[in-house]
């Protein structure tokens, strides 16, 4: 998480874009009850600028797990690849979710190292996905 300043114009194009989701466990602020993060996607300790073409919204946990990474290690493979970044990349490309939907699994190194990486499949939220699927409010639309 960034304590940049985010211009309140800037922050409402970017939370209307990802349509106030987490760009990477899609979960909703409805679902969570709380606004999510403006997350860059290149960090600023980084060199990441706060433009709007490397921003996009996260839930709290995910921008805390992912911190200043660009690149994580593949599990099958242990290659170092980057992460999943939400603004030029279709979730569906390399993510999945598991037959209960409640489980995010990795189709692509990349989809791999991000669900590790940002732990998106955290124990507590596993089981609030459990909760979502019973009341018919999950798996979100991409």
């Amino acid at each position: 998480m960034s304590s940049v300043f985010i211009p309140k114009a800037l922050r409402q194009r970017i939370t209307e874009q990802a349509h106030r989701s987490c760009g990477y466990c899609l979960t909703t602020e409805l679902l969570i009850g709380a606004p999510m993060e403006v997350d860059h996607i290149i960090p600023v300790a980084r060199g990441g600028r706060t433009e709007e073409n490397n921003l996009w919204l996260a839930c709290s946990l995910c921008n805390q797990h992912k911190s200043a990474r660009v690149v994580a290690p593949d599990p099958l493979t242990d290659e170092i690849v980057p992460l999943f970044n939400p603004r030029q990349q279709q979730w569906s490309d390399h993510f999945a979710w598991s037959t209960d939907f409640e489980r995010i699994i990795g189709q692509s190194a990349i989809g791999r190292a991000t669900v590790l990486a940002l732990q998106l499949n955290r124990p507590l939220l596993v089981r609030s996905r459990r909760v979502w699927v019973m009341a018919g409010l999950h798996p979100p639309k991409e």
